[in-house]
């Protein structure tokens, strides 16, 4: 029979309980906690990277190479499918049987490894055909090489966080936090062993040693994989051979193809960005010669940007991502299947109340993160990347980009709150408009900065102004769309929170001046410098919260057991 003409007992999963699904705060910092690790070998294995590799073709080739893998991730995986199987799932566990959400969970995997292994076997195709009948630049062809053999990690890590959203429906969000630990470490190890195989002083041996890490992603990706298996069959998953075409299906796509549309609007300004510090930087002609200029339309004008762009604005967003990531999309992540099963209320104020709550926690944790990290951005990179072929000058380059892109953590991290919210009450539309007027908003922005002193940290301006656009108008829109979510009240809340965060740079800035502080070039004086500041920092930020009262601190606080 259909679902339309069955009408069981609903099964409810979700409690309103301190210590039940509910407690997304409670969840999100597990998630927090396991995010964290991953973030931290990450800028471990980002730290090997810029020791063996530096910032050069190499590095280069294989940063825009991994580049497709994580944009299908997105699209996919993270993105438009998951985005709106998660509210349908939810859903369906609360007013079907448990047999018809496991069918309907079957019946999504098997349509996203069909999608995945279309869009696998062409984009080997063409890959082959570019290779074979173009003429291209070595590093051009490192590229595509590099490309082809990481493209079937697309249906690794997809099939990966499509599995992943099953299990956080059922309020397991541990091995899926987990999971990116695994690849983590996977680069690790391959970046290591790869440098002790080969001799990374000579380009032979870089791209050597960059195909044995490429090779080492498709490992790391089917482990991904294996370690959902056990967890998934426990909340009575099973892969199952059925019709792909449901009315759940079918519904699911008609929500997922305007976030599929916004999310590859969103990729497309990341493709763009790591094109444009790809095709606008100095780079080496086929003598090693140093190009510095270009012919357009006549006209001689002077590359923009310095050899190397592309992977140091990549190690400047991963920088700006580690509280991104181990806050915000942490609790973005925790809170979805919550506003999803919410949004089902008739006046929806469960819906808003969690709203409110997310929001509230987001900016207490997005705001201190947008000045702390402009305060240690320097530290920070001489400390993680300036060693090795990662020189001076390519420190100051990612710090300056670093401090663009912090400017906007913030509404980066409100974001992904926000963004969730609108697929909840399956309000796809909305998110998608906003995501092309970022997109022209971030290359009106960007394109004329990159020929000022800012360079290749212009992009980054760019990328931080339009979502703090995007942010604010999707907030307010929100507000009217789904009732009063009582904004104004978070004017004392805000207010607050200004004014711990004001304490803390005022202190940070103090520190500087004490006799104590280590000043010298060096990366222990580096390190003394980051701990300073650091400590201090979340010292006086903590301190003021408490003294004001800001009650989002206690979300974040221990719970103590109840009796």
């Amino acid at each position: 029979m259909s679902e339309e003409t069955v009408q069981p007992a609903p099964v409810v999963i979700l409690d309103d309980s301190p210590n039940g699904p509910r407690s997304f705060v409670r969840h999100a910092k597990l998630i927090s906690l396991l995010t964290l690790v991953s973030r931290l070998l990450g800028v471990l294995r980002e730290s090997l990277a810029a020791r063996y590799f530096g910032a050069g073709l190499v590095s280069t080739a294989f940063t825009v190479a991994f580049t497709i893998p994580n944009l299908f991730r997105r699209l996919f995986g993270e993105g438009a499918l998951s985005a709106a199987f998660i509210p349908l799932y939810s859903q369906s566990l609360k007013t079907h049987t448990k047999d018809q959400a496991a069918t309907f969970a079957a019946a999504s995997v098997n349509l996203l490894i069909a999608i995945l292994l279309t869009l696998t076997i062409l984009g080997e195709l063409i890959l082959w055909a570019i290779a074979a009948h173009w003429h291209l630049q070595a590093d051009r062809l490192l590229t595509v090489k590099l490309t082809a053999i990481m493209l079937p990690y697309v249906l690794l890590v997809c099939g990966s966080a499509f599995l992943g959203a099953i299990l956080q429906v059922h309020h397991r969000f541990g091995l899926v936090a987990a999971a990116p630990i695994v690849l983590n470490a996977g680069l690790i190890a391959s970046t290591i062993l790869g440098a002790r195989l080969w001799n990374m002083g000579h380009t032979d041996g870089q791209v050597h040693a960059i195909f044995f890490v490429s090779c080492g992603v498709l490992v790391a990706g089917a482990i991904q994989v294996a370690m959902l298996l056990p967890s998934l069959r426990a909340v009575g998953f099973r892969f199952q051979w059925t019709t792909l075409w449901t009315p759940a299906i079918k519904r699911m796509l008609i929500l997922s193809l305007p976030v599929a549309l916004g999310a590859g609007v969103l990729q497309l300004s990341v493709v763009l960005d790591r094109g444009i510090s790809y095709l606008l930087a100095q780079n080496l002609d086929d003598h090693n010669q140093l190009i510095t200029h270009f012919t357009f339309f006549g006209h001689v004008v002077r590359y923009p940007m310095e050899l190397g762009a592309a992977p140091r604005l990549f190690w400047a967003q991963l920088l700006y991502q580690f509280p991104l990531g181990v806050f915000a999309i942490a609790l973005a992540t925790a809170i979805f299947p919550t506003l999803s099963a919410d949004a089902l209320d008739a006046n929806r104020e469960r819906f808003r109340d969690s709203l409110r709550q997310g929001i509230k926690v987001t900016l207490w944790e997005g705001l201190p993160a947008s000045i702390g990290l402009i305060i240690v951005a320097q530290p920070t990179v001489q400390l993680l990347f300036e060693h090795g072929r990662f020189t001076p000058t390519d420190t100051a380059w990612v710090s300056a980009s670093v401090r663009m892109y912090s400017i906007a953590i913030w509404a980066f991290s409100l974001q992904q709150i926000v963004s969730r919210a609108y697929y909840a009450i399956h309000d796809t539309m909305t998110p998608l408009v906003m995501s092309f007027v970022t997109l022209i908003v971030n290359l009106i922005v960007e394109l004329p900065l990159l020929w000022t002193g800012l360079g290749e940290a212009g992009m980054a301006a760019g990328t931080s102004a339009s979502f703090i656009l995007q942010t604010i108008v999707m907030l307010w829109m929100l507000q009217r769309k789904t009732g009063s979510l009582r904004l104004a009240q978070f004017t004392p809340f805000l207010l607050k929170l200004l004014a711990a965060t004001a304490l803390m740079a005022a202190a940070c800035w103090l520190v500087q001046m004490a006799p104590f502080y280590p000043l010298a070039p060096n990366r222990k004086a580096a390190l003394g410098r980051l701990l300073i500041l650091v400590f201090t920092g979340a010292a006086v930020y903590l301190g003021a919260c408490a003294a004001l009262g800001i009650g989002a601190l206690q979300n974040l606080l221990p719970r103590k057991p109840r009796p």
